[in-house]
């Protein structure tokens, strides 16, 4: 790690709890990058397609509450 770091790192270290979990969220903030648009368009077609499917009965819902109790009973 460069000293700059380092320095910032120890520097963190001196602030209470929550200034140090905000300046956490604010770092990790900034590594997140820019949704992708072409992403983002195939998701909203997909979502059209999907409520679409229910909307002519050809789609079968689940619970949510069910569906996490089963996927936690396979997971054991």
């Amino acid at each position: 790690m460069s000293d700059l770091v380092m320095e910032l790192a120890e520097r963190g270290r001196t602030l209470d709890p929550k200034d140090r979990e905000r300046l956490v969220d604010l770092l990790l903030d900034s590594l997140e990058e820019a949704p992708d648009p072409s992403v983002e368009e195939a998701w909203r077609l997909e979502i059209r397609r999907r409520v679409a499917a229910y909307e002519r009965g050809e789609s079968t819902l689940f619970d949510a509450d069910e569906v996490m109790a089963e996927a936690r009973l396979l997971a054991r």
